[in-house]
């Protein structure tokens, strides 16, 4: 038989186990660095992602102990986007916490670490943060009181580390694809740089000079414009109001998301319809690089005129045009064409992606789509994967913490 009891989150904390971050007055602008102890955000929380952007001294660190981060703390965002949380793992490095961020560190003698993870990812314990935090302008965390007073029901440490298995086994698939994925990712953007770049498979023919400097004898460089177009065909969904589209849009689209279905009632703006695989590329503040390759489409594809829908004249091009765009180099030339005065007023311009110059050799851009064009193929699948696995999980999760679906 499951039993289940209440507690309040402040009892199944351990007594130094609610730390808020320092205030701004601790960490000053001043006091962070590009390189030391590393400085956990609130995008490490939101995000789940170990990437820094400041660090600290080690005299600073050992000024600011009392904000270290410890293998099984949960750290919350606090501030604008509320609630999201991550688990500190074995793996993260040692760093302390900023001011945008709660961390909260549990009994485990009385719910395990993971255990708490999985309920603030729930709705119900979403929402307790969420429903308590305020602000006018920008919502903020509730204070320390509010927060511990949120309740959660409990079964005992046996049951929590089943519900947690179920759990993590679709998160550890998850986390797989992904990583599976990054890899691919930078398989194919290695060897566009190889090829298309510094032309290393091509050393033993002669090179003669261009414009782009020196490029195998027989190629020739060209624009993007002669292998790509880029499609605007419009539509106004609301048009057909019972008509049920596939909607593509930012900012959701994302690792493990794919396009909304919604009815033509409900999208109220013009979109652009866009066929089987195009290259979706974001021209809103360009300095984040947003492109993907989309391959399978359900019915009626639309996207977001944030998007520009880039579509080849040959499907063995692909390849090559969605690896240019996220080339480094290549990309770097597109912004050097980026208008406006702020990140979110920049575009990019659709006349400088179709007038970009590139090195053209039909053969060998063919020959790259036979490598890598499976390998972007496998990448979707695998976000198509992750999407599954993400309902799955969610919807077994409330079930779960709740007890509705006994694990017995």
């Amino acid at each position: 038989m499951e039993e289940w009891k209440e507690y309040k989150l402040g009892e199944i904390l351990l007594e130094k186990g609610y730390i808020r971050g320092p205030f701004g007055s601790s960490l000053r602008r001043g006091d962070l660095l590009s390189e030391g102890i590393p400085v956990y955000e609130q995008q490490h929380a939101i995000y789940g992602k170990r990437d820094f952007r400041f660090y600290i001294s080690e005299d600073k660190y050992n000024e600011m102990k009392r904000f270290t981060v410890y293998p099984n703390d949960i750290i919350i965002s606090c501030s604008g986007t509320v609630g999201e949380v991550s688990l500190i793992k074995k793996e993260d490095p040692k760093g302390i916490i900023s001011q945008a961020l709660l961390l909260l560190r549990s009994d485990a003698t009385k719910i395990l670490p993971e255990y708490l993870l999985y309920f603030f990812k729930s709705a119900k314990g979403h929402n307790s943060i969420l429903s308590r935090s305020s602000g006018s302008v920008q919502v903020n965390i509730a204070r320390r009181e509010v927060i511990e007073g949120i309740t959660l029901n409990l079964p005992n440490l046996e049951i929590q580390d089943k519900i947690v298995s179920i759990l993590k086994s679709l998160d550890d698939k998850i986390e797989n694809n992904r990583k599976i994925n990054e890899n691919l990712e930078q398989q194919a953007q290695a060897l566009f740089k190889s090829w298309f770049v510094d032309f290393e498979p091509f050393r033993d023919q002669p090179f003669v000079e261009s414009e782009l400097g020196m490029i195998p004898e027989g190629w020739r460089v060209g624009t993007l414009g002669e292998i790509a177009t880029i499609s605007k065909k419009s539509i106004n969904p609301a048009n057909e109001p019972d008509k049920l589209y596939s909607h593509y849009s930012l900012p959701a689209f994302d690792d493990n998301q794919y396009p909304q279905k919604q009815f033509g009632k409900d999208i109220k703006s013009n979109k652009f319809l866009f066929n089987e695989d195009s290259i979706l590329l974001s021209k809103l503040n360009p300095t984040i690089k947003r492109v993907w390759y989309v391959d399978k489409l359900d019915d009626n594809p639309i996207c977001s005129t944030e998007f520009l829908p880039i579509e080849t004249i040959n499907i063995a091009f692909i390849a090559f045009v969605y690896c240019c765009i996220k080339d480094e180099l290549y990309y770097s030339k597109l912004l050097s064409g980026v208008t406006g005065a702020t990140n979110s007023h920049q575009r990019l311009s659709p006349n400088d992606i179709v007038n970009l110059r590139i090195p053209i050799n039909e053969k060998s851009i063919e020959d790259f789509n036979l490598i890598v064009l499976p390998m972007l193929t496998m990448i979707n699948a695998n976000i198509r994967d992750n999407l599954h696995l993400s309902h799955l999980r969610d919807t077994l999760l409330p079930k779960l913490m709740s007890g509705e679906l006994k694990i017995s």
